[in-house]
């Protein structure tokens, strides 16, 4: 299959579309084309490294699990999203598990095919750091506002961040397919709380809630919610 006919999905995305020309074109054609099933897993951790993906319908579940069986839940990566850049640098094993949430299509480059490209083209690890940068200083905000923030603001602004795709699209999505206790989970809170936030936002007019989504009815309200705290 030609992956040219998913590159106008994928420039909806800031950090594919802002890549040098043959560096997409190198991507595309180097790419290959996997499908995962509802809770297929992709990757765990431990696994040795696979390359480079983008999510091209559906999404993907990034998180862990430990002995006694609880999940910690970092993200939910929704197309146009890539991710997976980070054994590229070092070629360590993966951090963490990776599952199918539904049914999605991916993009996929082998590590080799990454490695072989990068050897030939030195300058373009530039893009590949500016992916993993990205990914690195959302980490950071999200650290410190685990730290500082109080749970109605943590949860005002994982929203919008999650609306945008961290970044990656603009304008922001209105309506988002997420079930409550996954929210919850990536807020470190119950999910008895997070349902309590929800419905005093909806109360407000700034959220509608519906079975596993959220549309967001009032994104500047939600703004001003997520910095007055």
């Amino acid at each position: 299959m030609d992956m040219q006919v998913w590159r106008a999905r994928l420039m909806n995305g800031q950090w594919f579309s802002h890549l040098p020309a043959p560096l997409q074109d190198s991507l595309l054609a180097a790419a290959r084309l996997r499908r995962l099933s509802a809770g297929q897993r992709l990757f765990k951790r431990g696994d040795p490294p696979c390359g480079l993906y983008a999510v091209l319908e559906g999404a993907v579940r990034i998180g862990a699990v430990n002995e006694q069986g609880k999940e910690a839940l970092l993200s939910l990566v929704e197309q146009p999203h890539w991710f997976g850049e980070i054994c590229l640098f070092d070629g360590q094993a993966r951090t963490h598990d990776a599952f199918g949430l539904g049914q999605c299509t991916l993009l996929h480059i082998p590590q080799t095919a990454l490695l072989a490209m990068l050897d030939e083209q030195p300058l373009y690890w530039r893009q590949l750091a500016l992916l993993m940068s990205q990914k690195l200083r959302l980490t950071f905000i999200n650290l410190e506002q685990l730290s500082l923030l109080p749970a109605p603001a943590r949860l005002a602004h994982r929203l919008l961040m999650i609306a945008d795709s961290y970044g990656e699209i603009d304008p922001p999505r209105r309506v988002l397919h997420l079930p409550q206790e996954q929210l919850a989970s990536m807020l470190s809170l119950s999910r008895q709380t997070t349902n309590q936030l929800l419905k005093e936002l909806e109360g407000q007019g700034v959220v509608s809630l519906r079975y596993g989504e959220i549309e967001i009815t009032d994104a500047e309200r939600l703004r001003a919610l997520a910095v007055i705290f």
